[in-house]
């Protein structure tokens, strides 16, 4: 099998070094395994993502030395297949509407009785407050959310579902854990209300597989992530990757890099006459 693997940036903002990182890492290892590298434009919020984002996203890789294969794959342009996913999980009774805002759900877990609220890789858990709707009664705006109970349950066994960790915080095998899942993660958005479509969490597992990625490459921040992610393959019938969650580029106080850190911004370091060379020093490479 010829190894594969992608950086699937959003168009939002700058590129920084933390994403020169990930990409020129992702790119070493398709090198290092005679395989290839690809580029995914994760686009689907569409209040923040800007054309011209997209087109420096381009410039700053090209100019890193990065090639890929064109097209690039724009989840924009793939949204009716992200909808036919939801809908074979809606017929199988394992999503269901919400409407609770962030502040209900921070209401719903205040509390003194409840104790600190839980977070998990989609954010603080969610109490189940709409568990109990069927999806007739889904309005304009209302999110979708897996019944997590429902999927662990329609999985079977759990520890038969696992993944192959190859990054340097979490080498070896993990199996995925009912109760972890049902309990540490919750009932996570499959279906965002903020701009009507898919989610983060299954839309890259819905790219993974349809562009035969072998090895997903990213943050050591998502590996959490990856226990719903191969719930999801496994609920979809789809091939699970191996991972390699990569440790994070960090700024001068140890807090992670983000897309308002301009300073860090590859374009100001082509700006000042950095070379390509110089951002695999900086970036440990």
């Amino acid at each position: 099998m010829t190894y594969r693997t992608r950086f699937a940036p959003s168009p939002t903002g700058p590129l920084h070094l933390g994403h020169a990182y990930s990409a020129l890492l992702a790119y070493d290892r398709a090198r290092l395994h005679g395989g290839e590298f690809l580029l995914r434009i994760e686009d689907t919020d569409t209040q923040r993502c800007k054309p011209e984002w997209e087109t420096l996203i381009y410039e700053d890789l090209h100019w890193l030395g990065l090639e890929w294969e064109t097209p690039v794959r724009r989840q924009s342009e793939h949204l009716e297949d992200y909808d036919r996913v939801l809908d074979q999980l809606a017929a199988r009774g394992l999503i269901y509407p919400c409407s609770c805002t962030r502040g209900d759900i921070r209401a719903a877990l205040s509390a003194p009785q409840e104790g600190a609220p839980l977070v998990g890789p989609d954010g603080i858990v969610y109490p189940g407050t709409c568990r109990g709707r069927d999806l007739d009664s889904r309005k304009p705006g209302d999110a979708l959310r897996l019944n997590m109970r429902k999927a662990v349950e329609a999985i079977g066994n759990t520890s038969n579902c696992g993944f192959i960790e190859n990054g340097p915080d979490h080498t070896g095998t993990h199996q995925l854990d009912a109760e972890t899942l049902i309990s540490g993660t919750g009932d996570v958005v499959l279906g965002r209300k903020e701009i009507e479509t898919v989610s983060y969490l299954l839309a890259a597992v819905w790219d993974d597989a349809a562009q035969g990625i072998t090895e997903v490459v990213r943050g050591v921040d998502l590996y959490e992530a990856t226990f719903v992610q191969v719930l999801l393959q496994a609920l979809l019938d789809l091939p699970t990757p191996t991972y390699f969650h990569h440790l994070l580029i960090r700024d001068e106080d140890g807090k992670r890099l983000a897309k308002r850190h301009d300073s860090k911004a590859i374009r100001l370091f082509r700006q000042d006459g950095a070379s390509p060379e110089d951002i695999r020093r900086m970036v440990g490479l």
